[in-house]
């Protein structure tokens, strides 16, 4: 299936750091957050991306023109440097597409003008570009595919937010207040699969999970998985550091490509 990958965003919570590239730029350890989101997705068999650009598009696109597959395979230097055999590959067997879909267009929006490139797509993927997860993608696409809705999503639980979930009373007292790992909040966590009738629910204008997703799940055709194994977004500059440092361990969670997992139930 092909995945849509949203990266038009400027990241605006991370201000002070991803000033000069976008959001999906940013990197974890010495790839991109993006790059880390195609990996997983091709560990699943999924290789066919579309990147709906906005912000700083040239700074994506010139990334992928200049790749430098040194930079995380291993590879044998010879013949005075005149010849270069490298022990594994990343990207020679994607298709990526890029797509200018403006610099303040909604995610609905974007979607709605990557549209024509899905022709002949009963079902694709897409995701936000900023959160890692190691939850096994083929459980999600395989219940989805045997469900009539036209929409799915992954929901997590932000177990490193700062903030506290509070509980109250009608006249305002205070019942509990919890951190947000303890609450039992469950959020989107931007791990989407689609059917392309969901197009028929979005307006110009609109945001993907507000307006379209509210007219959908009146008619239930909206599903969600719960999944409490690892997942962190990238949305503040403490959120890189936890991402860095767990890459920096040397087994990062979402890096399944590398961490002996075997991608059972690919589809591709």
């Amino acid at each position: 299936m092909k995945v849509v990958l949203f990266c038009g965003g400027a990241g605006m919570r991370l201000r002070g750091y991803s000033e000069d590239v976008p959001k999906p730029m940013v990197t974890i350890g010495a790839r991109p957050v993006l790059w880390h989101v195609m990996k997983y997705y091709a560990h699943f068999g999924h290789k066919e991306f579309l990147l709906c650009l906005g912000y700083k598009a040239n700074a994506i696109k010139n990334y992928f023109l200049e790749y430098e597959e040194s930079v995380s395979n291993d590879f044998i230097l010879s013949d005075g440097g005149r010849k270069l055999e490298f022990m594994q590959r990343d990207i020679d067997d994607w298709k990526i597409t890029f797509i200018d879909t403006g610099l303040r267009s909604t995610i609905a929006d974007r979607l709605r003008l990557v549209e024509p490139y899905l022709n002949g797509e009963e079902m694709f993927l897409a995701n936000y570009s900023d959160g890692l997860t190691d939850f096994p993608l083929p459980e999600l696409v395989d219940e989805f595919s045997r469900r009539d809705g036209y929409a799915a999503f992954l929901s997590v639980q932000p177990r490193t937010s700062s903030l506290d979930a509070v509980n109250l009373a009608e006249d305002g007292s205070v019942q509990s207040i919890k951190t947000m790992k303890d609450s039992g909040v469950w959020v989107n966590g931007g791990y989407f699969a689609l059917r392309k009738e969901v197009f028929r629910y979005i307006k110009p204008g609109e945001e993907l999970v507000y307006e379209p997703f509210q007219r959908l799940i009146a008619e239930r055709k909206v599903w969600s998985r719960r999944y409490s194994g690892f997942w962190q977004c990238m949305d503040t500059f403490r959120d890189k550091q936890i991402l860095d440092e767990l890459e920096a361990s040397g087994s990062p969670p979402w890096c399944l490509w590398k961490n002996g997992h075997r991608a059972t139930g690919v589809t591709a």
